[in-house]
């Protein structure tokens, strides 16, 4: 490595840990307090709900890496170019190209790294947080969740489902059993779908069974279609099933095949598992691009004006990649390209800003 991209290294690694720490700091006192209503009322501990916010900071750490990584580059090119810096070794014959060979390196690595935290510290991090905020939180202790399968109790009822679906708000492979005084189940409802509608449930093929005292057996009746009174919520499910964030790339792979292989809709996870890939790479793509801005003429004359367009850029990236998410969630874009629509759009506009910039 030359001495050239040594000394680039440093002032970016040091540029971006100094944007990545005040961007954390400010979302743990922002969090923190705008939550202070919520914590109070709940009767968690001033710390204990600091331990909170703190399990989200990974996350975090995550979602802001690329913006650091895009201004970072915009800071060291931009000084650069104040400081007549690229003019000397543009005039000495080196390539700009040459110049962005640490910046697209930088890029590998936190990918590479935002990948080992999205796999290793990240869901750890945020099954703790699920649960305190649950838990704790909001006081949802009647409802338990074992690995395997979800069963939920409300009341006098045991509730178990095989699978959710959290954007149509619709559960299939229902079982309800209700309980007697001497923990006798009462009745057995199996439906094979259901979902929540004007803040009632609605099921489908359903199979009830309903314990006869005269006869001591079951009386079983079919039914095509009917709503069930329950205590539980679509919120309260989607609690309950472990979110792709609370797992790592190969465990959620593992769970759509599985959603898959029971015959149901595995189109949110697989999304998601293309997501766990595509978003790292968008450190790479960042950098390019922010390379290209520091290295824009207006950023010699006007630093601020390219860190504005930095923030621009990240926010229209921000807002591309949810919308493109979405569309892969409704079904309207396969998932693969759903997670990679939007680094493919900014890695070309990226490398057409740097080709205009040379």
């Amino acid at each position: 490595m030359s001495c050239l991209h040594r000394y680039w290294l440093k002032e970016f690694l040091k540029l971006f840990f100094i944007i990545q720490a005040i961007i954390l700091i400010l979302f743990i006192f922002i969090e923190y307090l705008s939550m202070m209503n919520k914590f109070l009322t709940s009767g968690i501990t001033l710390l204990g709900a600091l331990w909170y916010v703190l399990l989200e900071t990974p996350f975090m750490f995550v979602q802001v890496a690329p913006a650091s990584v895009l201004l970072s580059n915009i800071f060291v090119f931009g000084l650069m170019n104040r400081n007549n810096e690229l003019l000397a070794l543009k005039s000495s014959g080196i390539s700009i190209y040459f110049l962005i060979k640490p910046a697209i390196f930088s890029g590998f690595v936190l990918a590479l790294v935002m990948f080992l935290l999205g796999e290793i510290i990240v869901p750890i991090s945020m099954v703790k947080a699920h649960h305190i905020e649950y838990s704790v939180i909001r006081h949802k202790k009647n409802i338990l969740q074992s690995r395997k399968d979800v069963w939920i109790r409300s009341d006098k009822k045991l509730i178990h489902f095989n699978y959710y679906d959290p954007m149509k708000k619709s559960a299939a492979g229902i079982t309800i059993l209700s309980m007697g005084n001497s923990f006798r189940p009462e009745s057995r409802f199996d439906a094979q779908k259901g979902y929540y509608k004007n803040g009632e449930w609605i099921f489908e093929h359903i199979i009830q069974q309903i314990y006869n005292p005269m006869t001591g057996d079951y009386d079983v009746t079919n039914y095509e279609r009917k709503k069930i009174a329950l205590d539980i919520t679509p919120e309260d499910f989607e609690h309950m099933i472990k979110k792709s964030d609370e797992m790592s790339y190969f465990e959620l792979r593992k769970y759509a095949d599985k959603v898959k292989s029971e015959g149901y809709d595995a189109t949110t996870y697989m999304v998601d598992l293309y997501g766990k890939i595509a978003f790292p790479f968008i450190c790479v793509i960042m950098a390019l691009t922010g390379a290209a801005t520091g290295m824009k003429s207006f950023a010699k004359e006007n630093l601020p004006r390219a860190i504005t367009s930095g923030i621009i850029i990240s926010f229209l990236y921000w807002l591309f990649y949810g919308f493109c998410m979405s569309l892969g969630y409704g079904n309207s874009l396969p998932p693969l390209m759903a997670a990679w629509a939007a680094n493919l759009f900014f890695f070309c506009f990226g490398s057409i800003y740097l080709i205009n910039t040379e």
